[in-house]
């Protein structure tokens, strides 16, 4: 616990500014804007620094708004250069704002106003300069800018490759003694393995494996340490585990298979080419294996298939076109031989109906064929095309599915969240309070076909990007056959997965941004300010866009029937900002300043246990720094879970209370794992950076948790050899398993 703070941080705005208008004709050259060495300066310092966030193309992507074209110069038009670099100097890039040098920020701006149409001149800009920015840039995005491949810098020392290196196998090698994993095995998982994101098709991220216990816990070590590859991309994987093999994505679509046991480097594969990224973070949080292939969704909406064997890539698919802003942070799952995958980077605009959409897609895992297709903004004319009302398809943007969804084979149903429409907020898309499906909704597909069974909107027209896209957890309650999932709201929801009727909610964090206008029915409805706010109105808002709930997923242990969530404390405020109706607009058009939530102590993580027949809270476990990890609960009676602050710990899956814990190289982020090797159980965890919300707000309002910023890494515990047991690693608790024949 910390001592009570009461101080509130407000944030400087996460990106700079955009908003749309027209474009404008370029504009002709001042002497004294910027000269063209200054711009090739900054291009290389924008590619090391920026272009991670924000693009190499300007375009932005989520968190990290554009920094060229239309939206840029809307709202920059009548501010000046001097304006810009105050920004820049005293906000970028989060967390370490004022440390770039003044000429390398000046540089910066010289290669955005370059971006935007603006000519060098004679001179180079100089920090006094205060040019409005309108009288040399039209928003225009030259060709050239589009199109350059990233410049390479000595700023990247410390990135996984170089910029533009090719793709394809650099470590060549064998898994020996390859077993084929078919259909049986990913329905009823042996607990030695770990064959997909949270461990089981039903979401659980739990372990039956009992070996590591609340007893021996304290004498867990590190076995070995892998790193990983570093850069500013996200490092949050899930490891799956086959029979002994460990697969693993790291940043920038690099993926490598390892030995359990060692660590050893079996083989590795750079399946795109350097710098390859959408829309997202850079984030590969999972693969999918099946029969004799690794699956890997890229950041650039590529579906590329793997020989598990040896690491050789057998066929690649193209999910979408990156270069309209598509791309993935999540990975697949395999149903009933089907590779199910879902999209991200649906928030821009787009003229072109075959460029319209975000999708749920499935394919053939033999060739890459793409067997069906379900579009979660539902098109005019299309089943749920009117609760967009009069918003043509163009504009109908949003609904992502960038959590990979859980699947029932009894049922024979697969569960997806979807995202918010986009922009974030109702005023600047234009929408008012149309419901705008599929966005902000539990959908229920027949996984043969990708057809709708049932569907539920948890917020309709959601307007503080506060969206219900994470797992959906799948528990049986007697006969009940239960969905679970809780969003960036902080609620917790309950639903009938065969029906999606609506059964129950928790609200597990303070909120101040619904009330309920029909509990029975589990219908929200906004504050009016919300509902009445206009663009450029700043409103409050808790929790913030870091959640209550994001990525990091809940466990379920089916020993004592709870769901042990990790949780964060923080809130904000939200301007939505005016969006041209134009090709290429769009974006997430809001900024956002944070502070601490009222009531939490200062405690922005928050990890807490939930009982699934009563819904109310068993314990908590409060603490400064944020939860950067899923919940591992085993049926050793344990729960693990890493942070902010480098700490990785085991608790007490009863109590809360801390067992043990490790300091590790830098904050502890991704899915932990468990499985066994030869007798001996193993916890494996990433630690990581880079990512959106979850890791820049704790930036703003926890300046005092310091961290490296670089150490991306696997590292693995055990017990020693005496207190290993030689028997089955096989907990008491494998009957509540899932068996779905």
């Amino acid at each position: 616990m910390t001592t009570k703070r009461a101080r509130l941080f407000l944030a400087t705005m996460l990106a700079i500014g955009i908003g749309a208008t027209s474009a404008a004709a370029q504009q002709g050259a001042r002497p004294d804007s910027f000269t063209a060495e200054q711009a090739a300066a900054g291009r290389a310092t924008y590619m090391a620094m920026c272009a991670p966030c924000h693009m190499p193309d300007l375009k932005g992507s989520n968190e990290a708004l554009p920094l060229a074209g239309l939206g840029f110069v809307s709202v920059w038009r009548s501010r000046t250069t001097r304006d810009l670099f105050e920004r820049i100097s005293t906000s970028m890039p989060p967390g370490k704002a004022g440390l770039v040098p003044e000429q390398d920020v000046l540089a910066i701006i010289a290669f955005i106003l370059q971006s935007n149409g603006a000519r060098p001149g004679a001179k180079p800009l100089t920090a006094t300069a205060a040019i409005p920015i309108g009288e040399l840039a039209g928003g225009e995005l030259p060709a050239a800018t589009e199109q350059q491949p990233p410049a390479q810098s000595a700023r990247t020392a410390g990135v996984a490759r170089p910029a533009g290196a090719p793709a394809g196998l650099t470590v060549g090698g064998q898994v020996k003694d390859y077993v084929p994993v078919t259909d049986e095995m990913l329905r009823r998982p042996d607990p030695n393995d770990w064959l997909m994101i949270r461990g089981n098709y039903q979401a659980w991220n739990h372990s039956a494996l009992a070996q590591v216990t609340h007893e021996n816990v304290h004498d867990l070590r590190l076995a070995w340490v892998w790193s990983m590859a570093d850069g500013s991309a996200a490092n949050e994987p899930s490891p799956l585990v086959h029979n002994g093999i460990i697969y693993l994505p790291n940043i920038d679509n690099i993926v490598q298979a390892l030995d359990a046991r060692t660590g050893e480097l079996i083989w590795e594969n750079h399946v795109r080419p350097a710098g390859s990224q959408g829309g997202g973070t850079g984030a590969m949080r999972n693969l999918a294996i099946y029969q004799d292939k690794v699956f890997v969704a890229t950041t650039d909406a590529h579906l590329i298939a793997l020989n598990a064997r040896t690491g050789e890539k057998v066929w690649d698919a193209v999910i979408a076109d990156t270069a309209k802003g598509y791309g993935n942070s999540s990975g697949p799952v395999v149903i009933n031989g089907k590779i199910v995958q879902g999209l991200g980077g649906c928030d821009r605009y787009k003229a072109k109906d075959s460029d319209q959409g975000c999708f749920i897609t499935a394919f053939d895992p033999s060739n890459g064929k793409v067997l069906w297709r379900f579009n979660t903004e539902a098109r005019s004319g299309e089943p749920g095309g009117d609760t967009w009302g009069d918003v043509p398809n163009m504009l109908r943007a949003g609904g992502e599915t960038w959590i990979t969804g859980s699947y029932d084979p009894e049922l024979n149903l697969t569960y997806w969240g979807v995202a918010q429409a986009k922009p974030w907020v109702q005023a600047s898309r234009g929408t008012g309070a149309a419901a705008a499906l599929y966005s902000s909704a539990t959908l229920a597909l027949r996984p043969d076909d990708g057809t709708v069974a049932w569907y539920f909107q948890h917020v309709r027209g959601e307007s503080l990007d506060l969206d219900e896209v994470y797992e959906r957890v799948l528990v049986d309650i007697g006969d009940r056959k239960v969905a679970f999932t809780i969003g960036k709201a902080g609620i917790l929801w309950k639903l009938d997965r065969k029906s999606g009727e609506f059964l129950d909610a928790k609200e597990t964090v303070f909120q101040n941004v619904f009330t309920w206008l029909d509990r029975k029915k589990g219908q929200l409805a906004y504050r009016p300010d919300i509902i009445a706010s206009k663009t450029g109105e700043w409103i409050p808002s808790c929790p913030s866009t870091e959640g209550g709930h994001n990525w990091q997923a809940m466990s379920y242990d089916p020993g004592t029937k709870v769901l042990i969530i990790p949780l964060s404390q923080s809130c904000m405020e939200m301007s939505g900002r005016k969006v041209e109706f134009v090709d290429g607009s769009g974006g997430t058009s809001g900024d956002r300043r944070f502070y601490e939530m009222p009531g939490s102590d200062g405690n922005v993580g928050k990890l807490a246990a939930f009982d699934i027949k009563t819904m109310k809270e068993v314990w908590t476990h409060d603490q400064r720094p944020a939860f950067l990890t899923a919940a591992l609960s085993t049926s050793g009676g344990l729960v693990f879970a890493g942070d902010l602050d480098r700490n990785f710990r085991a608790f007490d899956l009863n109590t809360g209370e801390v067992l043990w814990q490790v300091r590790l190289g830098t904050s502890v982020q991704g899915f932990p794992v468990s499985f066994s090797v030869g007798g001996k159980q193993y916890v494996a965890v990433t630690t990581g950076l880079g990512g959106g919300s979850p890791r820049n707000v704790p930036r703003m309002i926890e300046p005092d948790v310091h961290h490296p910023q670089s150490g991306n890494a696997l590292y693995v515990f055990a017990l020693p050899e005496k207190n290993t047991s030689k028997g089955s690693t096989i907990s008491r608790n494998l009957a509540a398993q899932p068996a779905n024949h």
